[in-house]
């Protein structure tokens, strides 16, 4: 019995000692973002009633700007 458990916590050991570390997430920028944009001469659609649109334009999304976010803890 003893060997037995002697075998499971060494098997735990190298498991854990073995289990590959995450990476961290790299920093998202605003060229990570996909957002549709509208070119010069191109057509847009008039669109009556509700419907689902894939290719939507969109002529301004407003400021695209990323600040870092300071919060305090607590009230």
């Amino acid at each position: 019995m003893w060997i037995q458990l002697a075998i499971m916590v060494v098997a735990a050991i190298l498991a854990y000692a073995l289990t590959p570390k995450p990476q961290p997430p790299e920093a998202a920028t605003l060229d990570d973002v996909n957002i549709p944009t509208t070119e010069i001469g191109l057509p847009v659609g008039v669109i009556f009633g509700e419907v689902w649109i894939d290719d939507s334009h969109i002529l301004w999304y407003g400021d695209l700007s990323n600040t870092p976010i300071y919060a305090s803890g607590g009230k």
